[in-house]
């Protein structure tokens, strides 16, 4: 059972995510509040796992709450839904302490990977703010020589990463190769200790100097 906080200020929203995760029998949702001020201590609850929430700006402010929530809860994994998606805003929200990002046009079924995804310890973007987070490291990086830790990886691995590349769902990934999502899952964790990687995005980073996959 994954225990669940919602945070969201727009009541339509806050239900509609609510509903979504309340029809999953794997989701326990243990708060669904729209005020920032209940938050720090609902997140005190340790049993919770993952934190929705929704942003409206990424103020200082905004991204000292990230940091006292992580302060007081180390393990949480917090999913954020931002009303802007600017690329200053995803930056900033990347380099905080949230593990996801997930815009508010997303499919019922995107928010649901997101937060089996954080549950079991990936990071979390959807295809859009995954684009957008690319497009910035693209236009940083120069002619890169391409590493050694390729020549660990499988044909099979490098197959699944060209996949995520394509921003591909870990269903849409099992769907297309036969597999399991449990399957997908695994084939990703061992990627990541083969290259010695902490997130998604620095997998596509990574991807993306090697030329294994192309924007």
């Amino acid at each position: 059972m994954i225990n669940v906080g919602i945070c969201i200020q727009h009541k339509l929203l806050l239900r509609g995510v609510e509903l979504i995760l309340d029809n999953c029998n794997d989701f326990n949702i243990l708060f669904a509040i729209d005020n920032k001020k209940m938050l720090v201590d609902k997140v005190a609850n340790k049993n919770l796992h993952v934190l929705i929430i929704s942003v409206s700006d990424v103020s200082n402010r905004t991204l000292n709450l990230f940091v006292r929530l992580h302060a007081i809860h180390q393990k949480l994994k917090i999913l954020v839904i931002p009303a802007d998606r600017t690329e200053e805003t995803i930056i900033k929200i990347v380099k905080s302490n949230a593990k996801g990002l997930l815009s508010n046009n997303a499919e019922p079924r995107d928010l649901i990977e997101a937060v089996y995804s954080l549950r079991n310890g990936f990071d979390y973007f959807d295809k859009s703010i995954k684009h957008i987070v690319l497009q910035q490291y693209v236009r940083k990086i120069n002619d890169a020589t391409p590493e050694e830790n390729l020549q660990k990886l499988s044909e099979r691995q490098i197959e699944i990463i060209k996949l995520w590349g394509s921003s591909l769902t870990n269903q849409e990934i099992a769907d297309k190769l036969c597999i399991s999502i449990r399957t997908v899952e695994t084939h990703k964790t061992h990627i990541m200790q083969k290259l010695q990687l902490k997130t998604t995005i620095d997998l596509i980073k990574f991807s993306i100097k090697n030329n294994i996959i192309q924007l």
